[in-house]
């Protein structure tokens, strides 16, 4: 199921417009591209952001520590 629905829950055709209604007088015809565009790169730094800090962690993990040369006197 698409995470998305859950969050909106049951919205049906009609609601939907009203929606994207009340968005377009809110914030205008010229600005809602505006907005669309700043939301897409929000969202792809914070991917860029989360897939590198798990290829971080997973480079960790995957990276064994070598363990100390024992010294002779």
């Amino acid at each position: 199921m698409n995470p998305m629905f859950l969050l909106l829950g049951n919205i049906g055709g009609t609601e939907l417009i009203l929606i994207l209604s009340v968005i377009l007088i809110f914030f205008g015809a010229k600005r809602i591209p505006e907005l669309a565009r700043g939301l897409g790169k929000g969202i792809r730094e914070f991917k860029d952001a989360s897939s590198g800090v798990r290829r971080e962690i997973e480079e960790g993990i995957n990276t064994r520590v070598e363990e100390p040369k024992e010294r002779h006197p």
